[in-house]
């Protein structure tokens, strides 16, 4: 079998914390063919998708991780599994990318694109209000202020497109940087972004979980390293307890699509 990775270059990955390299790695043992391909390597042809595609032999080796064994160009229609994993932003390179690989007849697309346009991941969250902190999705500034006031004067703002705890802020009513910060994080008020309420109990770590055919498989706990309010990703360099698996896990799992 041929498995397809769109993803970020994989020179950057990060061996021991990626899970898109996991995912690799598992394909690899499994004596299945691994081909990495890039957003700007995709185009469309006589109303087929193709790509630019690598051909890689993956190990769990820091600067020596992965070797090239073949470089050319082919229809995904070539591959039986293209796994859609590269990193927000969702711009409009990203959107075009899910409508390009959309384009059948091609292999069977893991993490759907029609699923990765409607479903934002700090967006879709709030279509479960009793499991989430009380959160704000604006960009006015004066009403960003106001929610905050209301949480007691602590909050934290992140912006709807990030990953990886980029952009995330924690704001405080009497912090002279107030202002600015909400200014930054909202590019002067044109940008909106999610604000909520600071949990203190955030310092314990929190906990992704994972789920298959909406049933918990198990989950990871992200711990934010000292003095950082930022819970580490699966890629971070924190270390991670094994973590039980919460009953949040059970309450949410008839939900997830199957």
């Amino acid at each position: 079998m041929r498995i397809g990775f769109l993803m970020d270059p994989l020179e950057n990955v990060r061996v021991d914390h990626d899970s898109t390299f996991a995912l690799m790695l598992e394909c690899r043992r499994r004596g299945l063919e691994v081909r990495e391909l890039r957003q700007e390597w995709l185009y469309v042809a006589d109303g087929r998708a193709r790509a630019r595609m690598r051909t890689v032999e993956v190990q769990r080796k820091v600067g020596a991780h992965f070797r090239v064994l073949g470089d050319g160009d082919a229809p995904l229609a070539e591959l039986d599994v293209l796994f859609l994993r590269k990193d927000p932003p969702v711009d409009v390179d990203f959107v075009r990318a899910t409508q390009m690989v959309d384009l059948g007849p091609g292999p069977l697309l893991i993490n759907h694109p029609r699923g990765l346009r409607a479903a934002n991941e700090k967006l879709f969250a709030l279509r479960f209000p009793d499991l989430v902190p009380p959160t704000l999705v604006a960009r006015d500034l004066a009403r960003l202020r106001a929610f905050i006031d209301a949480q007691g004067g602590d909050g934290v703002v992140k912006p709807l497109d990030g990953c990886g705890g980029q952009g995330v802020l924690r704001v405080r009513r009497g912090d002279p940087n107030l202002s600015s910060l909400l200014e930054i994080a909202t590019n002067g008020g044109r940008i909106p972004v999610v604000a909520q309420a600071y949990l203190p109990a955030v310092r314990e770590g929190d906990k992704r979980i994972i789920l298959l055919g909406g049933e918990p498989l198990g989950a990871v706990l992200r711990i934010p390293r000292e003095g950082e309010l930022r819970r580490t990703s699966l890629r971070a360099a924190a270390p991670r307890r094994p973590p039980s698996l919460p009953a949040i896990a059970r309450s949410a799992g008839p939900w997830a699509p199957h």
